[in-house]
This record gives structure tokens, C-alpha cells and sequence, in this order.
């Protein structure tokens, strides 16, 4: 991912995360972190050890990296392209890469493979 520094980073090293940066000026990899989070019960104890960042605001990050530094972070990597849509020029490129080549599509039940 060129844009990288506008996302959250994973860094991984041997086929672990070991560390995720929000938008770093200079990112550690292109593995952009895209939101697609599921979580453990602890995730509320987590939560209450969160401290607000230098924008004021509690973040989805720290708490991921609570868990990356149990050891307890998986990851999956997306086949196929993904893109944000948060910005102007990204939600052109997302609707131009729908346009071209239709939405990352599932099969459903039924459908031949």
C-alpha cells in the first residue's frame, strides 16, 4: 500500500505482529490495518487501562496492542485489493476499482467453485 503512513501499521516479523503504529510518517511495512477487529472478553479490561492519546482521543490501536504484547494478536491477510474511501481521491480509486473489476466477491451457498 503506497499510502500507508494514513492507516494503522502492522509490523510483522516471523509471521507475528509485533507492534501497530496509527499513522506513522514512516511506516515500519505497507500492511495497512484495516478495522476488521474480534475481540476476547478481555478486551474490556483492556479498555479500562486505555489513557487518551496526544489527539484526546481513546484509541482503537493501544487497545491492539495490549494483545500484541501478551502475544495474543492474529492476524489474516485480505486476498484480492483493498482500499480506504475516507478521502476524496481514495472513494474515486474505490469506486473506479469497483467500476473495473466488481466488489471482492464471496461465493454463496450453491455456486459452482
Amino acid at each position: 500500500m503506497s499510502d500507508a503512513q494514513r492507516f494503522g501499521v502492522a509490523e510483522i516479523h516471523d509471521g507475528r505482529v509485533v507492534g501497530i503504529e496509527e499513522k506513522p510518517s514512516v511506516p515500519k511495512s505497507n500492511y495497512a490495518v484495516i478495522g476488521i477487529y474480534l475481540y476476547d472478553a478481555t478486551v474490556f479490561q483492556k479498555i479500562r487501562r486505555l489513557k487518551p492519546s496526544g489527539r484526546g482521543e481513546l484509541e482503537i490501536t493501544d487497545v491492539n496492542n495490549f494483545y500484541v504484547e501478551e502475544a495474543a494478536m492474529t492476524f489474516e491477510t485480505l486476498e484480492g485489493w483493498w482500499t480506504d474511501a475516507g478521502t476524496f481521491e481514495s472513494l474515486l480509486r474505490a469506486s473506479n476499482l469497483v467500476a473495473k473489476t466488481g466488489a471482492n466477491k464471496m461465493r454463496t451457498q450453491g455456486e459452482n467453485a
